[in-house]
């Protein structure tokens, strides 16, 4: 039970229901405290969304202390999961802001959102500022600015250790001693917080009340230090980081930073972490940031191998996928364990499913962590600091971690853990690492194979690294070794492990031919695979990395077919941003037939932007006309990368006097005749004279700031830099080269390209010669004798003259799309395309998240009659009204209701006013169709509601779910629900 305000407020703002029904992701009473390791906060109840986002309530009476909310509200910024708390009074609920670095005083109402009185027209508009739908949809995020992901617990203990590491080194301390001095220093902490260490304890082992007062005298220090490495084992810590306590002024720069003294001021402030409730695993992420620390041999190597922070949003998306059907018993291997992220979560998982349900016993716990977890890395600090993870998640999970002295380990290095290359320990090149890490002269099989591989690119030595592991047996991706990691992982599995790997996405969805073979010998060896896209989040997620991400799933779900490759779009959003979490529904996921990938690979790539029309579209292209390649074939040309300058080493007298394009000096359509004169003597790759003959077709290689290419033709031979494609069409009529430059500047173009080109959506905003070389083109000679054709020649020699407006653009897209005979739906692909490609910069996010306004429902409407008015024509009985529910756009979501009527004509579509507001709508509209509306939209994110003679479209307002290529394929699942009576 809960106090009746309480209720009365989770019930108006849609986190209960009637009779205290719980909405997906709400727990109440203990319920909602499992799982936390609170000192003073126990929530009465808690929201929890996608990827582990949290809302926690709590009632409270006036009377309450402030000093108690700063209690609770400091306790959750360290838990770092949930960005808001609610505090429910008899009077009024309050909101704080749980992202907020804590205050030393006035904490509170410091980090205080916003004031609502427990009224019903307050409780309505903290239904809409906040309630569920906000939360779900992601309203919220679009409303409120102040909670800044930057303040959260990960990234402030990041900064502070960073800063700590940097003094430490700066007055003289050797790297992996101040390294190792900070991990001990946090795990001593850890004990002191949990509990396990009283003041008691504290003053027999160092004669010292705290570890502040130890840090303080180096005597007390040392002592201390040698208690723990009696007490637990030397595992936790590199041998290099000291057995003997550095000198007195780096253990004070630790004292002063655990009683947050200035260093430099000695003023005091608070210090605002609680390592007993800071998540073991984002402990464990220290390691990616000691590895990226300094600018040293040390720190190059680190960026070199290509380590990176793991967000433990990305551990929960791979092993709740992994581990969906895990009993407990399975052993886990990640072979490239870094700080032990993966094996820090896995093995809590595999306790709580060992377990049942009822508490951990100390036996579980232990066998879980000596004989189900293992683990790889080349660097021995990460193996330190891996055990050292496994060691504090273990203390965590154990009952009754007293007393100390019955907390001591086996070792886990040389047994679970090995500081090692995995591809050398899967070949049996060192028999010592592989007897003692995995059990047996034959590389050991494991159920879960887990992993974030190290994805860069280490130059021409790892190439021929690789080259000599790989034996000519496997295809090798060109560039980085994520995949090879996945190869050799394969040594140690069985036909029925189950992969979950975080891997660059280059190989799957770039165009490189080598790439592609590679990615598609391990989707054949593997199969079944899913692939996750997570190429749209590279701002946040791996803000490091030097390539996108890819998430890859194999074999992990009983019911995928072997025949089919299913892909998974992640898209951006502005709440995915803020709290590093994930937003992915069913209609960001999509099947493939994997005999289609073997004769089409780009579809690949489509799959992962686009949407089954685009798919179809993409195939009736391909089929009805040639590539641009092969028109300029027989025009007896190709597409050449311009002049490089690199290293100067050849002559370039040839090119001397001619005008120079370059990136600094170009426009669409047309060049100005005041370029400057080539006059460099020497370039590393000059081009043959002959590629620079007019008439030139110009394409920039870098998208600027839109995704329509900047093309432009060449009247005069001038040379082109590396920033341009360029085909010289001196034997092709005059025509040709401004027809391609006025196709290459359309919608169609930038649609294309976003679904098959190497980079263009994926990485960076440039396209390639070979993304240039497939793009579909109707026969050049054919089009120019056209009406259509001499309709777009007019329009490129008009914008020759002046700079294109929208409705310049428009006419252009539109003669181009009548030239290739695209038909209505395939228009709204098109068109549609032109603003999903736009989403690559910030302006174009910003506008998919905007609200939807009435004339984008209009024309979501339209295309879905479209589709139906198309279906209902072969008997001319039916017709269908679409009703377009009048709701302010600042709602969480927007409602069309599309009714079967036995009338026959077209479709018509009409407007709605409403008297009450979203939720009267939605009650309903549920209380109609026998459904709980709110609850579907949970698990789905959007919702197509079945009645009889009637679909009820309901999806959150942002404009990116109401695009007209959305509405063809909901219209296409009703149609096949209408055929087949199966659900959708």
């Amino acid at each position: 039970m809960i106090a009746t305000q309480l209720q009365s407020v989770l019930e108006t703002t849609g986190y209960l229901g009637a009779e205290q029904h719980c909405a997906p992701g709400v727990e109440v009473g203990p319920a909602a405290q499992f799982g936390r390791r609170g000192r003073k906060f126990r929530p009465d109840a808690r929201w929890q969304g996608p990827s582990s986002l949290r809302v926690y309530f709590k009632y409270a009476e006036n009377n309450i202390p402030a000093q108690t909310v700063d209690d609770w509200r400091r306790e959750i910024w360290n838990e770092g999961r949930a960005p808001l708390l609610w505090v429910v009074f008899p009077t009024q609920t309050v909101l704080y802001n749980a992202f907020g670095q804590p205050q030393r005083t006035g904490d509170a109402k410091a980090n205080q959102l916003e004031i609502f009185k427990n009224t019903v027209p307050e409780l309505r508009r903290l239904d809409a500022f906040a309630g569920r739908l906000a939360m779900e949809t992601g309203q919220f995020w679009r409303n409120e600015q102040r909670i800044k992901s930057k303040t959260r617990v990960d990234q402030r203990l990041l900064s502070d250790l960073e800063s700590l590491e940097l003094d430490l080194v700066t007055q003289g301390l050797d790297r992996l001693q101040a390294q190792g001095l900070i991990g001990r220093c946090i795990f001593t902490q850890y004990l002191i917080d949990r509990g396990i260490v009283d003041e008691a304890l504290l003053r027999q082992v160092c004669g010292q009340q705290s570890l502040p007062d130890a840090l303080y005298d180096r005597s007390a220090t040392q002592s201390l230090f040698a208690w723990l490495r009696d007490t637990f084992n030397g595992d936790m810590f590199p041998k290099a980081s000291v057995e003997t306590p550095p000198a007195e002024s780096y253990l004070v720069r630790v004292a002063d930073f655990l009683l947050a003294t200035e260093p430099v001021s000695g003023q005091q402030s608070l210090f605002p972490y609680q390592f007993d409730v800071i998540p073991v695993e984002l402990i464990s992420s220290i390691y990616e940031q000691f590895a990226h620390s300094d600018t040293s041999i040390q720190a190059r190597k680190a960026s070199q191998m290509g380590i990176h922070y793991t967000r433990l949003s990305v551990v929960s998306l791979v092993l709740d996928e992994v581990m969906r059907e895990a009993t407990g018993r399975e052993s886990v291997l990640d072979p490239t364990c870094g700080s032990g992220v993966f094996l820090v979560e896995a093995f809590r998982r595999l306790v709580q499913l060992r377990s049942d349900g009822a508490e951990p016993t100390r036996e579980i716990v232990r066998s879980t962590l000596q004989d189900q977890v293992f683990g790889v890395d080349i660097s021995e600090t990460a193996i330190h600091i891996a055990a050292f993870s496994l060691y504090l998640a273990a203390l965590e999970l154990d009952p009754d971690p007293t007393p100390p002295g019955s907390l001591r380990f086996k070792p886990l290095i040389d047994r679970n853990l090995f500081a090692g290359d995995a591809h050398a320990i899967a070949a049996g090149n060192d028999r010592r690492a592989r007897l003692a890490a995995l059990g047996s002269d034959n590389p050991r099989k494991f159920e879960i194979i887990v992993g974030n591989p190290p994805w860069s690119f280490k130059g021409r030595s790892g190439t021929a690294a690789r080259r000599s592991r790989s034996q000519g047996e496997v295809a090798r991706q060109p560039r980085g070794e994520s995949l090879d990691f996945l190869k050799t992982a394969q040594d140690f599995a069985h036909e029925k492990t189950r992969f979950g790997f975080i891997l660059s996405a280059l190989p799957f969805f770039s165009g490189s031919k080598t790439g592609l073979n590679a990615s598609h010998s391990i989707l054949q060896s593997l199969a079944p695979v899913t692939l996750v896209n997570l190429s749209s989040l590279k701002s946040w997620l791996f803000p490091n990395a030097k390539m996108p991400a890819v998430a890859l799933f194999a074999r992990h779900r009983l019911n995928q077919r072997n025949d089919q490759v299913t892909v998974v779009q992640v898209p951006w959003s502005e709440s995915g941003k803020r709290t590093h979490t994930f937003e992915i529904a069913p209609r960001d996921i999509l099947r493939l037939p994997a005999s289609s990938l073997q004769r089409r690979p780009e579809l690949l790539k489509a799959a992962a932007f686009g949407r089954r029309h685009d798919l179809l579209l993409l195939e009736r292209l391909g089929r009805q006309h040639a590539t641009l390649e092969r028109q300029l074939s027989e025009q007896g040309t190709k597409l050449r990368l311009g002049l490089i300058f690199g290293n100067h080493s050849r002559n370039t007298d040839a090119l001397q006097r001619l005008p120079l394009l370059d990136k600094s000096n170009s426009r669409r359509f047309a060049l100005g005749k005041d370029l400057p004169l080539f006059g460099s003597p020497r370039a590393e790759r000059p081009r043959p004279r002959e590629i620079y003959r007019a008439p030139l077709l110009l394409i920039r290689r870098s998208l600027v700031n839109e995704p329509r290419p900047v093309v432009a033709v060449s009247v005069r031979d001038i040379v082109f830099t590396e920033d341009y494609i360029g085909a010289s069409l001196a034997s092709a009529p005059p025509e040709f080269s401004h027809l391609l430059a006025a196709m290459l500047s359309s919608s169609m173009a930038a649609w294309y390209f976003l679904m098959t080109s190497s980079d263009f959506g994926l990485w960076k905003n440039r396209i390639y010669a070979r993304d240039l070389a497939r793009f579909p083109v109707p026969d050049i000679g054919a089009a120019t004798q056209s009406a259509e054709g001499r309709r777009i020649l007019e329009i490129e020699t008009d914008l020759q003259r002046r700079p294109a407006s929208e409705n310049d653009w428009n006419e252009l897209d539109e003669a181009v799309l009548t030239l290739y005979g695209l038909d209505e739906t395939e228009r709204i692909v098109v068109e549609d395309g032109l603003f999903r490609a736009r989403w690559q910069w910030q302006a174009g996010r910003r506008e998919s998240i905007a609200p939807v306004g009435l004339n984008d429902m209009v024309s979501y409407a339209r295309a879905f009659l479209g589709t139906m008015d198309a279906w209902f024509s072969a008997r001319n009985v039916r017709r269908m009204r679409a009703e377009i529910f009048d709701l302010p756009r600042n709602t969480s979501l927007q409602v069309i209701r599309f009714v079967l009527e036995e009338h026959s004509g077209p479709s018509i579509l009409r407007t709605v006013q409403l008297e009450g507001g979203l939720a009267d709508l939605l009650k309903r509209i549920g209380e109609r169709l026998n459904l709980r509306i709110t609850d579907s939209i949970a698990s789905a994110r959007e919702l197509r509601a079945h009645g009889p003679n009637e679909v009820v479209i309901i999806k959150p307002s942002a404009r990116r779910y109401w695009l007209g290529v959305s509405a063809l394929e909901d219209a296409d699942a009703v149609v096949v629900k209408s055929i087949s009576g199966a659900e959708t």
